[in-house]
């Protein structure tokens, strides 16, 4: 009997061991081709990423273009024209008229180069509103929703309720422009009746939220539509933000009565 107990021992401890071994083996096996998965995942989320920014780098390169040729057209069409107007007045010719002719052609050349200058400043203007430039983002914005509200189209309000601290002039631009393209959708798309936009400041960051009772967007149909082919000015947003390293985030309220966007904004420690 011990020989035969001996034998089955034996041979329970070869199979235990075998057993443990191939245990063992598909283990391993299951690590590495999990770990090649999680690798392919990494990468086609990489690939994805990496393709998000082109996209982003297109629309902004694209949305670079497009106010260089808007300001070069405004400068040849309009701006061109009656600088060559001007100088038909002011020729060599002008010594050999009388008097009166002269002071009238004067006259006609500076009505005309004043409305030149009026031309450039307000291209100059439309690249940074003097608003924003002299007084802030807080002015700029009043003076923006003041002139939505003299259409008389819908109410719209605003409130900044920290903003001793101005943000860099560059940032403060692109909020600003943010705001206007966000502003720019909710009237073209949403038939709100009013907007309301607020501002909070944080220790690191600053808020601002709009809130209107129009059609608006959810979160998961802005990251679809910032990918497509559609929506250049959803991927204007995300590239401006992408450049202070803001998030925004489009959301319907639980009462499902209006919608809310946030921006947030990381401060910069001179901007705290």
């Amino acid at each position: 009997m011990i020989p035969l107990q001996s034998s089955v021992f034996t041979s329970t401890l070869l199979f235990g061991t075998l057993g443990m071994l191939l245990l063992t083996i598909a283990l391993i096996v299951f690590i590495i081709f999990h770990q090649r998965r999680v690798i392919r995942f990494q990468l086609k989320m990489q690939q994805m990423e990496a393709e998000q920014q082109k996209v982003l780098l297109r629309a902004s390169i694209k949305l670079q273009e497009e106010e260089r040729q808007r300001i070069a057209a405004d400068l040849h069409d309009d701006a061109g024209p009656l600088l060559a107007t001007a100088r038909l007045y002011l020729t060599e010719n002008l010594v050999n008229q009388d008097k009166s002719q002269q002071l009238q052609s004067i006259f006609s050349a500076k009505q005309i180069i004043d409305e030149t200058i009026q031309l450039i400043r307000n291209i100059s203007h439309s690249l940074m509103p003097p608003t924003l430039k002299n007084f802030g983002l807080e002015s700029a914005v009043n003076d923006f929703f003041q002139k939505i509200n003299g259409s008389g189209s819908l109410n719209v309000n605003c409130r900044f309720h920290d903003y001793k601290i101005r943000l860099r002039p560059e940032k403060e631009l692109i909020v600003f422009r943010i705001i206007q393209e966000l502003i720019n959708n909710i009237l073209k798309h949403s038939n709100s009746s009013f907007i309301h936009l607020t501002q909070h400041k944080g220790e690191e960051n600053m808020l601002i939220r709009l809130h209107h009772d129009g059609r608006g967007l959810t979160q998961d149909d802005f990251e679809r539509l910032s990918k497509s082919n559609v929506g250049l000015g959803l991927k204007n947003i995300q590239s401006r933000l992408k450049v202070i390293h803001g998030d925004i985030l489009y959301e319907e309220d639980t009462s499902q009565s209006f919608f809310k966007v946030t921006i947030d904004i990381p401060r910069d420690i001179d901007e705290r």
